[in-house]
């Protein structure tokens, strides 16, 4: 505990006798949780005026951006963007790699590898360059700086306060929900971002602390900029049910799309990898490719907000918005794969929109709407596709409702966001961030980096000591057993002392009601889950996450080796994730050590 908390805590209980050290540490938090929510809004802010400044500088009058590009002569729409990745591209690669992408990727390997700590210096870099790459055309979008700086700035205050891991990841959240809160006004959906894309679970202890930086980064970003939806549509009505069957074809071309926009992004990435150049000048020449593309389609410019309203508006014809779509998903995927710094959530909502669109007419055609209004699969694709690329679909579903404030959507929307994501589990797998991670050499699996445990053994961790029972005991043997054992779970041996399964409670369930009738009759073999999953000795804990994932099973057996069926023991989920929590200090410890930090 930091020393401002002692000392919070010593003032408050003088003041308060009665007042328990958890409330003290609570209210201190709130504290935090509320510095953080302004500070990341301010970087937010000040962020959103870079952009504006850098536009303004660059490019010529007009009263939307889309407008500056147009009104841009042909060499400046192919030298701005050429220029800002030549800027750009020294500063990412000598000084902060962390900038480089999206930014969201390594906030979340901050969280699960590296005790949600970020150099202080990425605050400062990551808005410079990221708000110079958009201000000079970059087909990227602002949230993910937004959350990597909001992120820094909860992550520096609390390593500033000295504050235990669990709470700098508390407080690293805390900044990244303000910063999305702030970006698009909606404090739920950056809520609910930290908790299912950044924190990857349910922080249910903290979560209060979450949403006041969240709503501090709203009321901010209200104050600057007003109280009104990031984008205006029409009026949304589900004239039948029947429609559903369309949203639901959106929802499973979302993900084909998503799929298709990952791949496309770092298959670019590993092109511009292999060219035999320095990496600092790859970012000019994926600006020059947009410029070129540019000449043609200027929509692709930018975060590509007046595209999405175009179509919220029913303003893009069907063929206009497949040109856009595939034009769109080239230029961000060059932007991103050549290293620029930004975001791929604005580029999804463009994506979404366009797709959107086509589809609308296309399922008016078919049959599924019974009028056209196409705005309304745009407003569906875009959630649609934002859950295809991040795989957090009630972040999607939040982030449209918040965005656009229209409720009657929320049926269609789900419907789209849930296909979409089972489309890209089924078929892919991964979100962008656990892809661009993977080809780090990070291997993600809810929130924790699973990589570090490669090293690591099963034989290291299991438990020798462990509850058996023989197949051919009693039902009424089994339930004395269960009720005098403090564990909840017996591993079941064979007359040759070999694996035959493993029981529990929850496999007496089914003849609790004629227990009685049946307790001396029926052996554990008769209710004993068969064929268990299991690990052997030598294989690794990395090996064990990914078993204890899949099966959501609090123990597993340990065989001496694979081709054996003799039990060494067994391996409990406490025991994994405790093993990972002392790998991932060790490694935190000798770093800070080996640095001098």
């Amino acid at each position: 505990m930091s020393r401002i908390l002692r000392l919070a805590t010593s003032v408050l209980r003088s003041q308060v006798p009665s007042i328990s050290h958890t409330q003290i540490r609570d209210l201190s938090l709130f504290g935090f949780a509320l510095a953080i929510g302004l500070l990341a809004a301010l970087g937010a802010v000040a962020f959103r005026f870079l952009i504006e400044l850098f536009q303004y500088l660059f490019w010529t009058s007009g009263d939307s951006f889309l407008d500056q590009v147009l009104a841009a002569p042909w060499w400046m729409t192919l030298g701005l963007p050429t220029a800002g990745g030549l800027i750009t591209g020294p500063i990412i690669h000598h000084l902060a790699p962390e900038a480089k992408g999206p930014g969201i990727p390594a906030v979340i390997l901050s969280v699960s590898a590296h005790q949600s700590t970020i150099r202080h210096r990425v605050t400062f870099l990551k808005g410079l360059v990221s708000s110079l790459l958009l201000g000079t055309g970059a087909s990227v979008g602002r949230e993910g700086p937004v959350v990597q700086i909001g992120a820094s700035v909860g992550s520096s205050l609390a390593q500033l306060f000295r504050l235990r891991p669990d709470l700098r990841r508390v407080c690293l959240a805390c900044g990244a929900a303000a910063g999305i809160a702030a970006t698009f006004n909606a404090p739920i959906a950056g809520t609910l971002f930290a908790l299912e894309v950044i924190l990857m679970n349910l922080e249910v202890g903290y979560i209060s602390h979450i949403v006041i930086a969240a709503i501090v980064g709203s009321v901010l970003s209200r104050a600057f900029w007003g109280e009104f939806p990031a984008f205006e549509a029409i009026p949304f009505e589900l004239v039948s049910y029947f429609e559903l069957a369309g949203y639901l074809l959106l929802g499973i071309a979302a993900g084909i799309v998503s799929i298709f926009f990952v791949r496309l992004t770092f298959g670019l990435e590993s092109l511009f990898a292999r060219l035999p150049l320095p990496g600092w000048i790859k970012p000019a020449l994926g600006g020059l490719g947009l410029g070129v593309l540019a000449l043609a389609l200027p929509q692709v410019l930018g975060v590509g907000y007046g595209t999405v309203n175009a179509a919220l508006n029913n303003s893009l014809l069907w063929n206009t918005a497949l040109i856009l779509l595939g034009a769109k998903l080239l230029a961000t995927s060059l932007c991103i794969g050549s290293g620029m710094s930004g975001g791929i959530l604005a580029p999804s909502l463009y994506l979404g929109a366009t797709l959107g669109t086509a589809m609308g007419i296309l399922s008016t055609q078919l049959g599924f709407a019974q009028s056209l209004h196409p705005a309304f699969f745009a407003l569906a694709g875009m959630g649609a596709v934002v859950s295809g690329t991040t795989l957090a679909p009630i972040t999607a579903i939040m982030t449209i409702f918040e965005l656009t404030l229209q409720y009657q959507i929320i049926l269609p929307l789900m419907l789209a966001c849930i296909s979409s994501t089972l489309v890209v589990r089924l078929l892919f797998g991964y979100s962008a961030y656990e892809v661009k991670l993977a080809r780090s050499g990070v291997n993600i699996v809810r929130g924790h980096d699973v990589g570090i445990l490669r090293n690591l053994h099963v034989r290291e961790f299991m438990h020798r000591d462990y509850a058996w029972m023989h197949e051919d005991s009693s039902l009424r043997t089994l339930y004395q057993r269960l009720m005098e054992s403090p564990y909840p779970h017996f591993v079941v041996l064979d007359a040759n002392k070999e694996l035959a399964g493993v029981v529990s409670l929850r496999d007496l369930r089914p003849v609790l009601d004629r227990f009685e009738e049946l307790a001396d009759s029926l052996a554990v073999r008769d209710v004993m889950t068969l064929n268990p999953v299991t690990l052997a000795e030598r294989e690794t804990m990395e090996r064990a996450m990914h078993v204890f994932e899949q099966h959501q099973f609090s123990f597993v057996p340990v065989l001496e080796d694979s081709e054996s069926k003799r039990v060494s023991g067994i391996l409990s989920k406490d025991a994994l994730l405790t093993a990972y929590d002392q790998r991932v200090l060790k490694d935190r410890v000798l770093s800070s050590h080996l640095t001098g930090k």
